[in-house]
């Protein structure tokens, strides 16, 4: 997996609250590994601080509005879909107003001072969810749904059919994620007439005009209509060109409604807060069945978290055999914890150990309800590491391996005689001078019974 993303240096742009019509300052900020996009209110006291997390989407109203405790952050959408384009992963979003500015609709601005700021290359691996079956969502009142299915990349397909004559069915694909800041990021936002009065007439839109939202004219244009419009936006003069648009506002793309329909699919599932492996197809997408897809696909995620025991084919041959194993690291029965490696990659190993009455430590260890002690299973968990890190170099006789730290060990159910320990060890980081730091996880007939963080080091013998 690649590795995590920030930013070079602080960049900032200014422009209008689409809503609000206030001007708004907005400054992109690095910030450390495995933080996430959060926002920052720094005209409120205390400069409060609101992570972009689908658990504070409050409302879809005309934008994906998020809410924590009453810190409000208004159409977040297209600031995020410029972020997850850029290839970023932890920043900081400082804005003096409730909204970003709305710049020209699109996300093409914050791309631009986002490349401005240059990209730094952070430690941390980042995450990323792998779709491995269709997950799908359906609004029954809108006819909406969007499903993800399995894929190798992260790719979108928007589809959209507003049932008039003027935009009438359109579509949009993209392959890849490198493809958006040269291809949809400077897809614009759009209404249609009927939507822009509705708006007016309840006090929206205050930031609009004809340079940040392209109109689409599905009635009938009256004077008084005309009247109002001009007024909103500041014009002595507006026409319907022939194309439905209103004014001479020149389109991007033939099919640029349903382009920025996909930037907002991408911005909305950012709050995610995970990378996602798989093809996402939207029918109909908008803000509500974007951030309710995105709940419905976060809760499983977090249940898959919940137990992440990985699916073993047992009908495959391992790996390595315990005599394999005794080729690459140094431990010897009684302290060998490992009998078999079912899968390994250069940031991950799976092994296993079959746990039986025969062992020496259960001799003293409660020998009447004999009970693997935690911290074996610790001991087992870095050996495994100690097989991940050892294979990458040519001659691992020559090297021991040593703990270097260990971090929040859980031990959730205890490990019997007869049980069938699987480990499971994703590197946290990449290895870089003989370190490695590990996400360790033991399981038994599928449930989670030991976990830690462990930094291990691998060090040269010196012949004696």
């Amino acid at each position: 997996m690649p590795n995590q993303h920030t930013i070079s240096k602080p960049v900032s742009l200014k422009g209008v609250g689409i809503h609000t019509g206030q001007e708004v300052n907005l400054t992109f900020k690095p910030t450390k590994e495995n933080q996430g996009y959060v926002f920052c209110r720094v005209d409120l006291p205390e400069k409060p601080l609101i992570e972009a997390s689908i658990n504070f989407v409050v409302n879809t109203d005309r934008g994906t509005n998020l809410d924590k405790n009453g810190i409000k952050i208004r159409t977040s959408e297209h600031v995020l879909a410029a972020l997850v384009g850029m290839g970023i992963d932890n920043i900081l979003i400082e804005l003096d107003a409730p909204e970003p500015p709305i710049m020209d609709g699109s996300s093409k601005y914050f791309v631009e001072a986002l490349k401005k700021a240059g990209i730094k290359k952070q430690d941390a691996v980042r995450e990323e969810y792998v779709v491995k079956e269709p997950i799908s969502y359906y609004d029954e009142d809108s006819g909406s749904d969007i499903t993800v299915i399995p894929s190798e990349n992260y790719e979108v397909t928007a589809m959209v059919d507003f049932g008039t004559k003027i935009l009438g069915t359109q579509n949009a694909t993209m392959k890849n994620i490198s493809q958006f800041n040269d291809e949809f990021s400077n897809a614009r936002t759009f209404s249609f007439l009927h939507e822009i009065e509705m708006l007016l007439d309840n006090g929206l839109i205050k930031g609009g005009d004809l340079n940040n939202a392209i109109v689409y004219v599905d009635k009938e244009l009256s004077n008084e209509t005309m009247l109002k419009l001009k007024k909103a936006f500041n014009k002595e003069k507006l026409s319907v060109q022939s194309n439905g648009i209103l004014d001479n506002l020149k389109l991007h793309y033939p099919n640029e409604a349903a382009r920025h329909k996909l930037l907002d699919v991408i911005g909305d599932l950012a709050l995610l807060g995970i990378r996602i492996k798989g093809k996402v197809i939207a029918n109909k997408p908008g803000h509500y069945v974007n951030t309710m897809f995105a709940k419905h696909l976060s809760s499983i995620i977090k249940s898959e978290k919940r137990n992440l025991a990985p699916k073993i084919d047992w009908s495959k041959p391992p790996v390595m055999d315990v005599n394999q194993i005794k080729n690459i690291i140094p431990h010897r029965p009684p302290f060998l914890f490992l009998d078999k490696i079912l899968e390994i990659s250069k940031d991950h190993i799976i092994g296993l150990k079959n746990v039986t009455m025969n062992e020496e430590f259960f001799n003293g260890h409660f020998p009447g309800k004999p009970i693997m002690p935690g911290v074996l299973q610790i001991e087992a968990m870095a050996q495994a590491g100690g097989v991940l890190i050892l294979n990458t170099v040519p001659d691992p006789k020559n090297y021991l391996t040593f703990f270097a730290k260990i971090d929040n060990a859980k031990f959730k159910t205890p490990v019997v005689p007869g049980d069938t320990l699987i480990f499971k060890c994703q590197l946290l980081s990449p290895l870089r001078r003989g370190i490695c730091h590990m996400k360790a996880q033991a399981f038994v007939d599928g449930k989670l019974t030991s976990e830690a963080e462990l930094m291990a080091k691998i060090i040269k013998k010196v012949d004696s």
